[in-house]
């Protein structure tokens, strides 16, 4: 099994980072339709919304790979949230191909006062098959896992600078 984690400090309150991690459900979808993200070479599609608090949410994801699995260059997971503590912690599990693996991926905001937070993350990797596991495990998830910190960091930064920019626009405009 793989493991791969890592931490980074950035000034924003929990509830801050939390709210772009976990943005509202959208509520103009219409039955059956499905919201679609999409950061750069991934892509996500929300099937289930969860809860208020996105626990219970299950979306659908495809993104690079490795060209030697035969697959294009790209996978698809199919995750779900559980374990949702609102402005503290939750946890993803996560079933993968053309590798068959299973994945499980945590985040935690540790409140450091001052309009300040440190982000935890966390992600295992787990080849189903022995021989798959052996020969291409730790590569695969190198390839998957080579820019998380980066772009989980940067995800957050540009999340709060739109929110921050949105409410500054929305304060205006009243003023």
């Amino acid at each position: 099994m793989q493991d791969h984690h890592f931490s980074f400090e950035i000034d924003a309150s929990p509830e801050e980072v939390w709210a772009v991690l976990h943005p509202p459900r959208p509520t103009t979808l219409a039955a059956g339709e499905h919201q679609v993200i999409k950061h750069g070479d991934v892509t996500i599609e929300i099937l289930h919304p969860g809860d208020e608090h996105g626990n219970g949410l299950v979306r659908h994801c495809w993104f690079p790979v490795p060209k030697l699995l035969m697959s294009g260059g790209v996978a698809q997971s199919w995750e779900w949230v559980t374990e949702v503590e609102p402005n503290r912690s939750s946890k993803y599990d996560a079933i993968g191909k053309p590798l068959w693996s299973r994945a499980q991926g945590w985040h935690r905001l540790e409140d450091l006062g001052d309009g300040r937070t440190r982000l935890h993350f966390r992600e295992t990797y787990h080849v189903v098959n022995p021989v798959l596991r052996l020969l291409l495990e730790r590569y695969v998830h190198r390839f998957i896992s080579k820019d998380n910190d980066h772009l989980i960091k940067l995800g957050v930064e540009k999340g709060l600078a739109a929110r921050r920019r949105a409410r500054a626009r929305s304060s205006s405009a009243f003023s």
